[in-house]
Formats: C-alpha cells, sequence, structure tokens
C-alpha cells in the first residue's frame, strides 16, 4: 500500500473515531455544562497547541518538510495554544474571556484549513515520513482538534435554553 493511501486512511479513521468517541461521550458532556464550563473544556484541550512548535524542530522532522507547511502549521499552532491560554486566564474577566474564545477557535480552524491546503499543495501526503516523530499530531489530534472548534462555535451561538434541556434530559434519564 503506498504511503499516500497509509495517510489517507488514517486521516479519515482518525476522523471516525474521535467522532464515534465524540459523539458518545464528550458531547453529551460539553452539552450538559453551562457555556463557560464547555468553553473552558476546550480551551484546555487547545492550550497544548504550543506543541505544534515541534513541526520547526530540527531533527523531528525531516529537513525535506516544506518549509512553508512546516513553518505555518506550527506558528499557527503556537498562536492557537496562546490564546487559548488567554482564555483560560481571563475567565473572571468575561468580555475578555469571550473574546479570547472566539480569537482562538476562528485562528485554530483557519490555521488547520490552511494546513490541509498547504499539505495538498505539497502532496505531502504521498510524502508523509518527512513527519517523522510527528506524524501522529495530523492523524490522532488534528481531527480532534477541528471537531472541538466546530463544537465550540456550535456553543458559541447556540441558544443557551438548550444547555438547560440537556441537564433535564440528563436527570430525567437516571
Amino acid at each position: 500500500m503506498s504511503t499516500e493511501i497509509l495517510f489517507q486512511i488514517h486521516l479519515v479513521l482518525g476522523y471516525v473515531a474521535w467522532l464515534l468517541c465524540f459523539g458518545a461521550y464528550l458531547w453529551p458532556w460539553l452539552r450538559s455544562m453551562d457555556r463557560v464550563a464547555a468553553q473552558r473544556v476546550i480551551a484546555t484541550l487547545h492550550s497544548f497547541r504550543f506543541f505544534g512548535l515541534v513541526f520547526i524542530l530540527p531533527g523531528v522532522v525531516s529537513p525535506d518538510l516544506p518549509a512553508g507547511f512546516a513553518s505555518f502549521a506550527a506558528y499557527g499552532d503556537f498562536a492557537t495554544g496562546l490564546l487559548a491560554m488567554l482564555a483560560l486566564l481571563t475567565v473572571r474577566i468575561r468580555p475578555l474571556f469571550w473574546t479570547f474564545v472566539v480569537a482562538f477557535n476562528v485562528v485554530g480552524m483557519v490555521d488547520l484549513i490552511v494546513d490541509y491546503y498547504h499539505a495538498i499543495e505539497a502532496d505531502l501526503p504521498a510524502h508523509a515520513g518527512l513527519f517523522g516523530a510527528t506524524y501522529a499530531i495530523p492523524v490522532i489530534y488534528v481531527p480532534l482538534l477541528m471537531i472541538t472548534h466546530v463544537a465550540a462555535l456550535y456553543l458559541l451561538v447556540r441558544p443557551q435554553q438548550d444547555a438547560l434541556r440537556a441537564v433535564a434530559d440528563g436527570a430525567t434519564a437516571y
């Protein structure tokens, strides 16, 4: 099987596995929380995106990994992680908290979408071995990040009554 096919299988199954897990465990839990608590959970996960700087760490990825992909992915993840940390630090100053929640989700989604574009443009699926030790990031971690960005944006725009209804439904299920 070619490197490209293996990478694409890993990527698709990464999304499938996380969607199954998210739908069964994380989504019902997040929906039952108040808006702030749910966004704090998601921001906590994304606060670890500083780890994306590993794409520019010599010796971890191949030096042949296209610099345009590596730099954008690294600094996009770093910016998203810092914005998520700022959201967590400002939770008691609600206008700032909500500003940082929107910012880290928008910056993070744009980062991931542009990373996908750069990867396709550079034909990275056919050269997935260039990721070296970071191979797990795009096939395991990125699907969870994208799914939680979508969930966070949905939770931002949903009516608060949905959360109250989810709590009531959960209480009657026992």
